[in-house]
């Protein structure tokens, strides 16, 4: 739809005339619009312009905007509410974000401890090397939970906005932007400010989607296939034909380090939840045994699993005893990677045990190599989205919530009903 724009028709009237067309029908309409403001108002039949605006629509549409005759009050009121029967919703949202003045809805968290709210947020301009997204999916972590608690290694101000990883469209580009272009279907990881309409980001942490790769699947993959695949490759080097014991398998990044580990890695794992029914979900989706420790020791059941020599690497996301009995499931020369404490208690770890087993103890903080080694945050991104496009690896979503619904997201983890990954649907 291309607005035809006439300028002021006298010095003495302060009001221009704005003609619309329907590119469809070749019917538009003439309002009056003051100083630069612009209405758009397309319509969907002749006919039915016709009969609302008594005529208006049947007129030229390239008659200059002197002959046009000056709308009474009465035609800009059935114009206006035309264009709210006529118009899609959607299109209403598509162009609100342009010009000045826009906002878009947010989820904020304005006291710690509290219920998140959902309001309308000022947007600001994008700086040189910025990218306004429009937002799809975001996804939903622990670590927003904890942040929202104030008990997350990093604490954001408030209010602040949570939300850590995101799939969606650019909108907007800075002027020296060159990595992605306006309408690129992109995935990006944020500082806390993703679960939104609208996300600025730097374009360094933006990576393009494959084509046959959906907006929800690329959801998924930031923060639990980044995680697993530094955890499997980078701390871990996990070999083929090696077992691996995951903890927390059945959620989202614990399902990502079983399908990096299975099938990218061929490893043998053995996966450890609360719950039969976590325990069935992960062996669908590759694990080779499952354990729920819930039930019994954890060590005794690895133990007629993988036999007394033990697995060769642990990946816990739970702590305290999950986190002790994975240690002494290892077998020599182990390594145990430490991703989480979902359980909610830190472990202070035997260094005996270290050292009778020459068994490396490792942590993984995946957001801290963004700061500290991009090189290895950066390739981790890639790679996800290459195994990903190649079919190697199987993104899934345990549920989606509206953005409305962020605070029973927020509940649904917390109180470990989730399984896989939780996403925030903006659409």
């Amino acid at each position: 739809m291309l607005p035809f724009c006439f300028p002021e028709p006298t010095k003495r009237s302060r009001v221009a005339h704005t003609v619309w067309s329907n590119p469809r029908s070749g019917v538009g309409l003439t309002v009056p619009c003051t100083d630069r403001q612009e209405l758009r108002l397309p319509v969907r039949s002749p006919g039915r312009s016709r009969h609302v605006l008594g005529g208006l629509s049947a007129l030229p549409r390239a008659l200059p905007a002197t002959c046009w005759p000056r709308p009474s009050r009465l035609q800009l009121a059935m114009a206006a509410r035309l264009c709210t029967r006529c118009l899609p919703p959607v299109w209403l949202c598509r162009q609100a974000w342009q010009g000045q003045g826009r906002h878009y809805r947010a989820a904020l968290c304005t006291e710690l401890k509290q219920p998140l709210t959902i309001q309308e947020v000022a947007s600001r301009p994008v700086g040189p090397q910025e990218v306004r997204v429009d937002v799809h999916f975001c996804g939903v972590n622990f670590a927003d939970i904890l942040a929202c608690r104030g008990q997350y290694q990093e604490k954001p101000p408030l209010p602040f906005t949570p939300g850590m990883e995101f799939s969606g469209a650019v909108l907007e580009t800075g002027t020296d932007v060159s990595t992605v272009k306006k309408g690129d279907r992109v995935i990006g990881v944020s500082n806390f400010h993703a679960m939104a309409e609208q996300c600025i980001t730097d374009q360094k942490t933006l990576w393009r989607i494959p084509e046959n790769v959906s907006l929800q699947d690329a959801a998924v993959l930031p923060v639990s296939y980044g995680t697993a695949i530094l955890a499997v490759d980078h701390r871990a080097r996990i070999q083929p034909g090696e077992t691996v014991l995951v903890t927390a398998a059945a959620g989202a990044t614990g399902l990502a380090v079983i399908d990096v580990a299975t099938n990218v890695f061929l490893a043998k794992v053995i996966a450890a939840t609360g719950s039969d029914e976590k325990c069935k979900l992960a062996v669908q989706r590759g694990a080779q045994f499952s354990v729920n420790y819930s039930q019994g020791s954890l060590r005794d059941a690895v133990k007629k699993l993988a036999g007394s020599g033990g697995v060769n690497v642990a990946i816990d996301m739970v702590g305290g005893d999950v986190f002790l009995e994975s240690l002494r499931s290892l077998a020599w020369e182990g390594r145990i990677v430490v991703l989480g404490f979902a359980g909610g208690n830190i472990a202070s770890v035997p260094s005996n045990l270290l050292l009778l087993k020459n068994i490396s103890a490792m942590g993984l903080y995946w957001g801290r190599y963004q700061h500290q080694d991009f090189a290895v945050f950066s390739k981790s991104m890639s790679t996800a989205m290459q195994y990903c496009q190649q079919g190697l690896i199987h993104p899934h979503t345990g549920a989606v919530f509206k953005l409305e619904k962020i605070n029973d997201a927020f509940l649904h983890v917390m109180q470990r009903k989730s399984t896989g990954k939780v996403l925030l649907s903006l659409k």
